[in-house]
């Protein structure tokens, strides 16, 4: 345990932070599963609306610093592949 006041205020915050961030990725994470979930689902309009809210949540999470903005953009565009190709199938 630090015992320089400044050093206890820095571990405080960064505990504070690390818990913010696990629980950021986690729901983006979670957004990005049920994502391709609906893709195997084979509902269009249900992959469509959980596209965009994946797509949503990787756009914030790349402009927070939370994933680099390249492995968003990446993930966003698999996510998009693939639901075209599902309603191109429909």
């Amino acid at each position: 345990m630090p015992n320089i006041k400044s050093a206890i205020k820095r571990t405080k915050t960064s505990e504070a932070r690390r818990l913010r961030n696990a629980s950021q990725k986690s729901s983006l994470r979670t957004a990005v599963k049920q994502a391709d979930q609906a893709v195997v689902g084979t509902d269009v309009a249900a992959a469509k609306a959980a596209l965009i809210a994946a797509q949503k949540k990787l756009d914030k999470a790349a402009t927070k610093g939370l994933i680099h903005k390249n492995a968003a953009s990446r993930k966003k565009s698999r996510l998009a592949k693939k639901v075209n190709a599902l309603s191109a199938q429909a």
